[in-house]
């Protein structure tokens, strides 16, 4: 575990450590602007505690990104405008609702392509085509004309998050469902198999790795689904809305704490699906490195 742990704690140490070096740069000539002002002349090691402890750094410095997730997180109750843990988790009841509208149509999609010739001639085409257009223009669109016909707070947002988790899950599923060599498909022909015997003993089976490691990204691009549907509308609750207002009044060190609570809830989403990977797989009598 030592071995393995150096590795990361000595890439984890310079990236602070570049991080530090950076927000002295950064916030170093609003220090010597105050400082001309008052008629004073800065040294580097007055200067290096002054550019830390702005109250409205251009870049804050990580201790002060730590305190601010320690205060919002641990000294704010749950159930607190306030609170980090409560604006994540409107973000995550989007994501999740999102996630799982995407799953659904991205498998039924990719079952879809896989068994009918037409489907996979037109309608993966338009799969493709549709992560073409940018989220930041698409989103506003589907807020404003949900909003239009009375649909607004969860479901606009999770269908963003839909929007964009589906293909991973798509493209995964139809390589999966496809993965099936031409002896394993001919010898359930050999069997007499029907065609939801093969799907079900079959391609189902051998779908799993891939669907999995889609799922992974799909939970991820949800989160951000999730969240970009929440700049557009002025929410006021979710990791989205704490962006906006930061942003709104300067408050950096606000968006720095929101983005790293995003990045912590995106880890443990992801996870947990590659709990459920190595359980299912298990089951199956299969490991990861044998798919």
């Amino acid at each position: 575990m030592v071995k393995s742990a150096l590795p990361v704690l000595t890439v984890v140490a310079v990236i602070i450590a570049i991080w530090y070096g950076f927000t002295v740069y950064l916030n170093a000539p609003r220090e010597y602007d105050r400082s001309e002002r008052a008629g004073a002349t800065l040294t580097f090691s007055e200067l290096v505690p002054l550019t830390m402890a702005q109250e409205r750094p251009v870049l804050p410095a990580p201790h002060q990104v730590v305190a601010e997730i320690w205060d919002t997180t641990v000294n704010k109750k749950v159930t607190s405008k306030r609170s980090l843990v409560y604006h994540s988790w409107i973000t995550l009841s989007a994501t999740l609702l999102g996630f799982v509208i995407g799953t659904a149509l991205g498998i039924l999609l990719a079952v879809g392509i896989v068994h009918n010739r037409a489907m996979d001639k037109s309608v993966m085409p338009w799969v493709i085509a549709s992560q073409t257009i940018p989220i930041l223009a698409i989103a506003p669109m589907i807020i404003v004309t949900l909003n239009a016909v009375g649909l607004s707070g969860l479901l606009p947002k999770a269908l963003i998050s839909t929007y964009l988790s589906f293909f991973p899950v798509v493209v995964g599923m139809v390589k999966g469902l496809r993965s099936p060599d031409r002896s394993q498909l001919d010898l359930m022909h050999t069997w007499n198999a029907s065609r939801s015997q093969v799907f079900w003993k079959l391609r189902w089976p051998s779908s799993m790795p891939f669907l999995f490691t889609s799922l992974k990204v799909a939970v991820a691009i949800s989160l951000v689904g999730a969240i970009v549907g929440e700049l557009p509308t002025g929410a006021v609750a979710g990791l989205g809305a704490r962006l906006l207002a930061g942003s709104y009044y300067g408050q950096t060190i606000q968006i720095w704490s929101a983005l790293f609570a995003a990045a912590a809830l995106a880890a443990i989403l992801v996870t947990i699906i590659g709990v459920a990977h190595r359980y299912v797989l298990a089951r199956m009598g299969q490991t990861e490195a044998s798919t």
